[in-house]
Order: structure tokens, then sequence, then C-alpha cells
């Protein structure tokens, strides 16, 4: 094989996993590190902090592949997704499910200088990560699922710091699983119409005309646990603050899906990076002023 098909197939390979569009990983990234500085009091240790975004990294990647194998049937219906590498046939099935376990096999070591605990709920990830795609043939609101999937790294960060899972961790697990019903309806308005022509479960579609209200309900419920997880762990002020930037981003969020638009309900969904950013920025300033507000 020359040089120029293998750049070719790594480009190909780069295009399944979603590298060029780095807002799946940091939608999984931001509260894994929510749980890692809490956990630890804004203080882990440089390998945890490593092993944690390497590996959130790792396990999105892994995760795009087999959700591509899963829809490869679905996808070339879709216009969002019908130049996928996989479905537009430039790659062969196979390949999509050897990637996965490639970088699944790659994220396993990362994990090993933690406690079984740790060991444990990495295997639960990697079931959650493969099977999240095929959750869409059945499921109404298939987007819970993949908020626990999207968010076990907490538990998993909870349990490498403490060698156990507080019931703030599940909070904060349950507060992703509402995040993620409104950052994934957004991203499901976009798609719609499609969906409803080929036969896929999205909670756009079940939430029907009440859509808007419904992921406003699902940013309430999210930070009013986070608040809970403030409470929970005797955060200040500052991680307050931030949940309250968090709530401004989520109500300018509703000025961009309001008219329902392909184009504005995209957009809410990539700026939801922002607001996992700013939940970390009172995390983080609350590591820093805790102990004088306190």
């Amino acid at each position: 094989m020359s040089a120029t098909t293998i750049t070719d197939r790594l480009g190909l390979y780069w295009r399944l996993v979603r590298l060029h569009k780095p807002i799946g990983t940091l939608l999984l990234l931001w509260p894994t590190l929510w749980a890692v500085f809490i956990a630890s009091s804004g203080r882990p240790d440089v390998y945890t902090v490593f092993a944690f975004c390497l590996g959130t990294l790792l396990m999105r990647s892994a995760g795009c592949a087999i959700n591509d194998f899963a829809d490869r049937d679905f996808d070339r219906h879709v216009k969002r997704t019908r130049d996928r590498p996989l479905t537009a046939g430039l790659i062969a099935p196979w390949e999509a499910v050897a990637v996965f376990m490639v970088l699944s096999l790659a994220a396993l070591p990362l994990v090993w200088p933690f406690n079984p605990l740790t060991w444990a709920l990495a295997g639960v990830a990697a079931f959650l990560a493969a099977s999240y795609p095929y959750t869409k043939r059945f499921l109404a609101i298939p987007q819970a699922y993949l908020g626990i999937a999207f968010g076990f790294g907490i538990p998993m960060g909870y349990a490498a710091v403490l060698g156990t899972v507080p019931l703030s961790g599940w909070v904060m697990l349950a507060a992703n699983v509402a995040w993620a019903v409104a950052y994934d309806t957004e991203y499901a308005m976009v798609d719609r119409d499609d969906d409803l022509r080929i036969g896929i479960r999205t909670s756009a579609i079940t939430f029907g005309r009440f859509d808007l209200l419904a992921v406003l309900m699902s940013y309430a419920l999210a930070l009013a646990l986070l608040g809970w997880v403030g409470l929970l762990e005797g955060l200040g002020p500052a991680y307050f603050s931030g949940l309250a930037v968090a709530a401004t981003i989520a109500a300018y969020h509703y000025t961009l899906i309001r008219s329902r638009t392909r184009e504005g309900c995209f957009r809410a969904f990539n700026h939801n990076n922002w607001l996992g950013a700013a939940v970390f920025g009172g995390v983080l300033a609350d590591a820093w002023l805790g102990s004088a507000w306190r």
C-alpha cells in the first residue's frame, strides 16, 4: 500500500471518529473534570487529569466508530450524515468495528493505576458506549441513555480519587443526563424531518410541539441537580456563580432554538461547550477561593 493510500485511509478514520469535530469530546470531558476536581478538592494529581482527558478522547472516538457501524443503513438517508465515510462506502463495516476495538483497548491501560472500583466502572462505561447507538431503535428518549454513557466519567472520576462514589457523584450523573437530554434534543431537532422519515426515535420527535419546553426544563433540572451537588459537597458562592453563568447560557440557547431552524438548533448544541466550561469555572473558582469564603 502506497504512502498516499495510507494517508487517505487515516484521513477517513479521522473523519470516522470525528476528530475534526471536538464538541463531542468536550461534552464528555467537562462533566468528567467536574467530578475529578470536586472529588479532589480542586487538586487532582497530574496523572489522573491526563488519564481522564486522554481516556475521554479515546472512548468518544471509539463511540463514534461503533455509532456509525450501527447506523450505517440509516445515515445515508439523513442530510447531515450521508457523507460519513462508512455510510458513503469509503470504508468497510469491519473497519469501523476494528477502530472501535483498537481505541477501546488503547484506553484500557489508562485505568490500571487506579483501584478495582474504577476498573469495574470502566467496563460499564465501555458497554454503555457500545450499546447506545442501538437504543435509538426502541427508546422514546435515547438521549437519556446517552447522558448516562456521556457522563460515566463522573462516577469513574470519583472512584479514581476517593475509592468510592458518594451521593454527590450519582446526583452529578443525573444532572448530566438532564443536560444531555437538553443539548441532544437541540441536536435531534436538526434531523427531525429525516428521522421521522426513516423511523429513528429521538427526544425531538417524542416531545413534539413541546420540544422547546422540554429543553428548558431539562436545563433547569440539570442546574438544580448541580446545585444539590454544591450543597452536598459544601461548595461556596464561587461554584454557584458558575451555575448562574451556565443558566444565562441556557437562556441564550432558547433564543437560538425558538424558531426551530436547523442552523439555530445546531448552533445551540455546539454552544453547550461553554455551559460545561462555565460549571467547571465555578468548580475551579471554588477550589481557589473556597477556603476564604468558608
